[in-house]
Order: C-alpha cells, then sequence, then structure tokens
C-alpha cells in the first residue's frame, strides 16, 4: 500500500506500506515494485525476509528458479543462506556479507540452508533487493559476486556506525561491482544521534527498527520513505535505530514478470517460453526440484 504526503512542505514524497508476501514456511514484507512506484534509481525489488524463527525441521527452502535482466543482492542481519546456481557456485551467505548474482541473459539459483541448521531452531532476517540493469547489461553474461563483510567499508560518521554497502558514499567505495549510479548503505543510530545523508538523484529510506525521523518528521518502522533529494536530509534518532538506503540514477522503464526483469515484455515472453520448456541451464547438486512458472 502506498500513501502520498499531501504537505505542501514535507519532505516526504512518498510512504510505500509492505505488503505481506507468503512464501511457505514464512513471510516477506514487500516494498517494491508497487504500482505507483515501480523503482528507486535502479534498485526494482526490495523484501525484508524475517526477523523469522524456525522451529527444528522447518526452514527457507526455496528451489531452483531462473531470472533475466537483473542482479539479485542478499544480505542478511542474522541466520544464513546456502546460495547454489547455474554457474556452479556454492556459497554460504552470513550476515554482514553482501551476496551480488548477475542473472543477464538468464541463471538459475536456489536458495536453501545447511542440514544443521534446519535441525535446530534458528531464525532468519535480512533484505532481499534486486538491480534492474541497464540497457547494454540486460544481455551480460551471468556472473556471481560474494564479498564478505569484512571487505565491506564501515565509517564512523559523528558517532553513527555507518557500512556503505554498494556505490560511494562519505569518501569511501564499496568493492560490490555496480553498473549504473547505485547507492545502498546501512546505518545504526543512538538516541540523539544526527546523520546526513548522502545525495542521490533518487533514495529510499527505510527504518528497520527504531523510531526515528527525517528533517523533523517522524518515520513508520517498515515503511519505505521516497524523500525529496533536492533538500539536505538529515535523520535523527529519538530510540536506537537501524535504516537501510537504497538509490541512484533512474533506470528508465523496466517490465517485471515473475522473476524476469526487461525493457521488452517480448524478452520476458521469451523467458517464460524457455523456463517451461527446460531451456535455462540446471544448478549443479540440486537438479532434480524447481519452481513451475505460475498459473495465473
Amino acid at each position: 500500500m502506498q500513501h502520498l504526503d499531501p504537505g505542501h512542505t514535507s519532505v516526504i514524497k512518498m510512504m510505500i506500506e509492505p505488503r505481506i508476501a507468503d512464501l511457505g514456511d514464512f513471510s516477506v514484507r514487500r516494498l517494491l515494485p508497487v504500482k505507483e512506484r515501480k523503482t528507486i534509481g535502479p534498485w526494482i525489488f526490495f523484501d525484508e525476509m524475517g526477523p523469522a524463527g524456525f522451529a527444528p525441521g522447518s526452514g527457507i527452502n526455496v528451489r531452483p528458479h531462473p531470472h533475466i535482466g537483473l542482479a539479485t543482492v542478499t544480505y542478511l542481519f542474522q541466520g544464513e543462506i546456502l546460495h547454489r546456481d547455474s554457474l556452479g557456485s556454492l556459497q554460504l551467505i552470513q550476515p554482514g556479507d553482501i551476496n551480488l548474482m548477475v542473472a543477464g541473459k538468464g541463471i538459475v539459483h536456489s536458495e536453501r540452508e545447511r542440514p544443521e541448521v534446519t535441525a535446530t531452531a534458528h531464525s532468519l532476517h535480512g533484505l532481499q533487493l534486486w538491480l534492474a540493469l541497464p540497457l547494454a547489461d540486460e544481455e551480460t553474461d551471468p556472473a556471481f559476486y560474494h564479498i564478505p563483510s569484512l571487505h565491506i567499508p564501515a565509517l564512523d560518521i559523528n558517532g553513527v556506525a555507518v557500512r556503505v554497502l554498494m556505490g560511494t558514499a562519505y569518501g569511501v567505495s564499496s568493492p560490490v561491482p555496480v553498473f549504473s549510479n547505485t547507492l545502498y548503505l546501512e546505518a545504526f543510530l543512538k538516541p540523539g544521534q544526527q546523520l546526513v545523508l548522502p545525495q542521490a538523484a533518487e533514495l529510499g529510506l527505510y527504518l528497520l527498527s527504531g523510531q526515528l525521523q527525517l528533517n523533523g518528521q517522524p518515520l513508520q518502522q517498515q515503511v519505505l520513505v521516497v524523500p525529496d533529494t533536492t533538500q539536505q536530509l538529515t535523520v535523527t534518532a529519538q530510540k536506537e535505530a537501524r535504516i537501510a538506503l537504497i538509490g541512484g540514477d533512474a533506470i528508465g522503464q523496466r517490465f517485471v514478470n515473475w522473476n524476469f526483469v526487461s525493457s521488452s515484455k517480448a524478452r520476458i515472453e521469451q523467458a517464460k517460453q524457455d523456463w517451461q520448456q527446460g531451456r535455462f541451464a540446471k544448478v549443479p547438486g540440486d537438479e532434480t526440484e524447481f519452481i513451475p512458472y505460475p498459473v495465473s
């Protein structure tokens, strides 16, 4: 659900409330895309997974499925996910790591958990994001990058802990590859602390926890705020707060159908047929199961 703020002097242009999406053993809060706002910069998909607790025998179990025209970004606060893809990648994702999978002309992946994790009670919390690739890179060869937490720039900005996960901010650049002007960072504020947000053509601010104001306006938790980027933007914490900030340059029109993103509806239709007819590559070590294209 989305709301426009009617105040002419408001720094907030739009507030996007989450939709709850059921993924089987757990639910996610889905913020992007919505009818009124498809993208923020190059970001075209934004899910908050959890916080979720799992009993022994249950957990994350996402069967192999395809993507085109995008790059997935997985970032965990708690728990772990075992990533496999059709390039042969096998990677454990842990809190603080950045997992970047470039689909380009086509990739298949699964997201599961190790048996020793599902055998016990455990928790998971994180963000699943998609970047729409620029026109020149929509059909690039698929690729996989894993950047451990210790390689992500961590800063102290007047006492505020900031991590620059992707792009450049506060004079430092993340080592995570980007395809266009892209920003993704997180910050932790203690009560009374302030942080001037970096500039970008488009921004989306998400309050994960705590109590925060943006230029004096209170924010709601789990609401994606689109601010007026022509103004200087300052967040102030009333209680300990954790934020995620995404943004960058506008990517242009993209179509989204299931797990496919493209500037061309015909290309999406081709990908749909390719998946239904088994023309995508298999995931080594996870060749048996798959998610079928959804029946409308």
